[in-house]
């Protein structure tokens, strides 16, 4: 069995780094905290799982860090998460059994990391995550922000344990721009995937018109991941539908069909953009499209499972009621229901099927 150093960088999080160790401490055989400047009692906290807390400098540099939690380990791999990760309950055993069997010879284990949930809990926001890192791999976390280990030499996915993120409160929202634009200023020369990601902040902070030009030059550049691109027309379209260029924004949309084969996300995009036009059939196609689409999420792309059968349903009950397909429309909605069966939306749609009938 291997033996996994929990390795974390935090700041203020007094209030979530317990039910993070928490969930975690039987899971791991050592435990690593580097403060990078705390103000309340992050440090106490964290001494009440381990004696193994250590203060690292804040430098605008969350690579440098991680790279400093992780030379402090001793055992065979490092294990990171945020303080408001959470290994839930549903998870531990696979993780433990995660343990018990992983070859040694393994670099690098990608778990899926939940990003964002609905009102009933489910993921709608899910990706693979470099979650387990054998510390003499040589591997090392790169980016100021956005921060990653590129995963390579042996490789290993485990799709039956999970990490996920809930956060309890808002964070710096502006903190990762900020980092990004004081690297320009300093003649910081961005990355591809430097600079999608700065793109998308940006764009978070509606800067939409600088977002947008962003993308546009990530996308023309010959390099960069190709799931990268691929998310990169999804978001350069927003921008351009937010500024009210409708028709730049279908153009971002097909330019993404480039990059192959398309998602359910993407089909779904394409599929709301003919449904707020009110062409209908053009709508169906894509959201008919969207359900035959395969789910991959070991691609690394970002992936809101709505897409692949919730969201496509909903919509197509809509499209199909305003051709006066009604029991079509009926059919789609219980459809949908299969996905979601607790979810509003579909018992509000069943309640007016039949106050109809």
């Amino acid at each position: 069995m291997i033996s996994i150093s929990l390795c974390m960088i935090v700041k203020n999080e007094e209030d979530t780094l317990p039910r993070c160790l928490r969930s975690a401490a039987g899971l791991v055989d050592e435990i690593v905290v580097v403060d990078t400047g705390s103000t309340d009692r992050t440090k106490e906290v964290a001494r009440e799982f381990t004696d193994r807390v250590f203060d690292f400098p804040w430098n605008d540099d969350f690579s440098q860090a991680r790279n400093y939690s992780f030379q402090l380990a001793r055992c065979q791999y490092c294990l990171w998460l945020d303080a408001d990760d959470v290994i839930d309950p549903e998870y531990q055993q696979e993780f433990q059994t995660l343990k018990e069997s992983l070859p040694p010879q393994t670099d690098v284990v990608m778990l899926p990391y939940h990003g964002a949930f609905d009102q009933q809990g489910r993921p709608v926001l899910t990706y693979y995550r470099e979650r387990l890192v054998r510390r003499l791999a040589g591997l090392v976390w790169q980016g100021a922000v956005h921060e990653a280990i590129a995963p390579v030499g042996n490789v290993v996915y485990w799709d039956r344990a999970a990490v996920s993120h809930r956060k309890t409160r808002p964070g710096d929202g502006g903190r990762n721009l900020r980092i990004l634009e004081n690297l320009l200023a300093q003649g910081k020369m961005f990355s591809p995937r430097e600079q999608f990601y700065y793109a998308r902040e940006l764009a978070d902070h509606g800067r939409d018109q600088e977002a947008a030009a962003q993308l546009e030059a990530f996308l023309e550049r010959p390099e960069g991941w190709v799931e990268n691109k691929r998310q990169a027309c999804r978001d350069l379209a927003q921008c351009r539908k937010r500024l009210g260029q409708e028709e730049a924004a279908f153009a971002a949309l097909t330019r993404a069909l480039a990059y192959g084969p398309p998602q359910a996300e993407l089909c779904c995009d394409l599929g709301q953009f003919f449904l707020d036009r009110e062409e209908y059939p053009a709508a169906l196609f894509w959201y008919e499209t969207a359900l035959s689409r395969p789910r991959e999420d070991r691609a690394g792309a970002f992936v809101a499972p709505d897409c692949y059968g919730y969201i496509p349903c909903m919509q197509l009950c809509v499209c199909h009621y305003r051709l006066g397909n009604r029991e079509l429309a009926r059919r789609y909605n219980q459809m949908a229901g299969t996905f979601k069966p607790d979810d509003p939306a579909f018992l509000s749609n069943e309640r007016f099927f039949q106050g109809e009938a």
